[in-house]
């Protein structure tokens, strides 16, 4: 094996890893696993059609990049900042804003998607 295909190997476990952490350790990315499930459950239930599901996945996949940038931004926030500074926490709200965002933009999604069918 080369080095360079190791090296992507690692760098897939290191990723993985911190998907892991994510939701093991953020309520709100636990929340948004939950939320996620039921809207498969539901998208499956009611027979969504390709495209569809390719929305859905993709607006569940869109909450969850939100949710990994706003908890590294925190993290790395808290690292070089950690006490109360006027900067830090303008980085920090807007990373959250931009999560609330992403759900937004997910209730209306699934609004679009279910509300027809039901």
């Amino acid at each position: 094996m080369s080095r360079e295909f190791l090296r992507l190997g690692r760098a897939f476990i290191y990723a993985w890893a911190g998907v892991r952490w994510l939701i093991r350790h953020e309520r709100n990315a636990q929340i948004h696993l939950f939320l996620a499930a039921m809207a498969i459950w539901l998208a499956w239930r009611l027979d969504l059609a390709p495209v569809e599901w390719g929305l859905l996945i993709l607006t569940i996949g869109v909450v969850f990049v939100a949710e990994a940038m706003n908890t590294a931004l925190e993290a790395l926030t808290d690292l070089i900042s950690p006490d109360y500074h006027p900067q830090a926490k303008v980085v920090k709200d807007v990373a959250a804003g931009g999560v609330l965002l992403a759900a937004m933009m997910a209730i209306v999604m699934a609004l679009i998607l279910f509300l027809p069918k039901l």
